[in-house]
């Protein structure tokens, strides 16, 4: 089975976007997702059409794909304006060409309410505009594959689907659950998934800055199961370790050629 493979920016996080795509291209991927870099997301809600045409212009100079942007709603804000503020946000993503809008929710349970009413009212526009709202497990309202099939049914749209990070189910659990069997849960909705392991240190806190195959995330097992369960998505690298720009490059050209050798078995 052959995937589409990428990489989000977050890799390369201190450095400027352009470095990080530079360095994505270099080392071997088609497509990339759109994180922070140097502090800041360079599209956002606020964006102007000049900056989402600055940030395009540096995709298409190292020849890569817009695949995802990082986007969350703006739940400090009233309903009317949160809804309207993250339309905005689903029409930057389009007019930068990304077909998935992805976001980690929310940890503050009075707030779970607010999140998913803004994913109701949100989701027919981002379908009308080709795009795909996605929620990742980041503790909270995401915590585990059963609560993010209970987003997905509280949402009750196509267009609201679940990106799947297989180190993020060990990290906000702490161990406690392990994504082997998580996945079960969850793979019939996940459309989008992020490569990023996660170790438990001695003192007990979790570690997500490794390169996959250093921590506890059995790929072979994930991968499987989703793709068994009909996942066609890609599969975009997160988090490798490494501080310096040649080690990180290193760790990126590395690890894209093992998710080849897998993708062989799957």
């Amino acid at each position: 089975m052959i995937l589409k493979l990428g990489a989000t920016t977050r890799p390369w996080h201190t450095w400027s976007f352009d470095q990080a795509c530079s360095s994505i291209a270099h080392v071997g991927y088609e497509e990339v997702s759109i994180y922070s870099n140097a502090g800041k997301i360079p599209v956002t809600s606020a964006s102007s059409p000049e900056e989402i045409a600055e940030t395009s212009a540096i995709i298409k100079k190292y020849d890569l794909v817009p695949s995802m942007l990082l986007g969350s709603p703006r739940l400090d804000l009233s309903m009317d304006d949160a809804v309207t503020d993250f339309k905005k946000l689903i029409d930057n993503a389009s007019a930068l060409g990304c077909k998935w809008l992805m976001n980690g929710g929310t940890e503050n349970p009075s707030l779970y309410d607010k999140f998913f009413e803004i994913m109701r009212q949100s989701a027919p526009y981002a379908s009308q505009k080709g795009i795909e709202i996605l929620l990742k497990p980041h503790g909270g309202l995401g915590l585990t594959g059963k609560d993010l099939v209970k987003a997905v049914e509280i949402v009750n749209h196509p267009a609201f689907r679940i990106c799947y990070d297989p180190g993020n189910i060990i990290y906000y659990t702490k161990g406690a659950v392990r994504p082997e069997s998580d996945v079960d849960d969850v793979a019939e909705f996940v459309t989008f998934c992020i490569i990023k392991d996660c170790l438990i240190k001695e003192d007990g806190n979790p570690d997500v800055w490794i390169m996959p195959t250093e921590g506890l995330v059995d790929f072979p097992v994930v991968l499987g199961k989703l793709v068994k369960a009909g996942f066609r998505g890609p599969l975009h690298v997160e988090c490798l370790g490494g501080s310096e720009l040649d080690d990180v490059n290193e760790r990126a050209w590395k690890t894209r050629e093992w998710l080849e050798r897998l993708m062989e078995n799957l």
